[in-house]
C-alpha cells in the first residue's frame, strides 16, 4: 500500500469515527491526524482523497462520508468540491444548505448505529 491509500484509509477511519459520534470536524483538523503523509486542508490532494472517499461510501450505499468535513468558522459547510460531487452523483445541490443537512443526517445515521 502507497503512502496515498495509507493517507485515505486513515482519513476514512477519522471521519467514520466522527460521524459514529454524530459530529462533524474541519478540514485543518483532519490533516494533523494523518500519519502517512503530509497534506494541507485547501490542498488539491486532500479534496480528491475526501472525494475518493465520499465515492467509496456512497457506492456503498452510505452516503457521502466526506460530509462531517467542514468549514470552521466560515459558513460551517463542506468546500466546492463536495457540492460538485453531488452533482456528478445526480445529487439536487441547488439549496446547499438542505443537501448538506441531508447528506449529514444519511452519514450520521449510518455509521452511527
Amino acid at each position: 500500500m502507497d503512502e496515498r491509500e495509507q493517507a485515505t484509509k486513515e482519513i476514512r477511519a477519522i471521519l467514520e469515527e466522527v460521524a459514529s459520534r454524530r459530529h462533524t470536524i474541519a478540514y485543518s483538523e483532519v490533516v494533523p491526524k494523518v500519519r502517512a503523509m503530509h497534506l494541507e486542508p485547501d490542498s488539491k490532494l486532500f479534496a480528491q482523497m475526501l472525494d475518493d472517499i465520499s465515492r467509496y461510501s456512497n457506492g456503498k450505499d452510505r452516503g457521502m462520508l466526506s460530509a462531517v468535513v467542514i468549514h470552521k468558522g466560515d459558513d460551517y459547510l463542506p468546500g466546492p468540491g463536495f457540492f460538485k460531487l453531488g452533482r456528478e452523483l445526480s445529487r439536487d445541490t441547488s439549496d446547499k444548505l438542505a443537501f448538506h443537512s441531508t447528506e449529514l443526517r444519511r452519514v450520521h445515521d449510518t455509521f452511527a448505529r
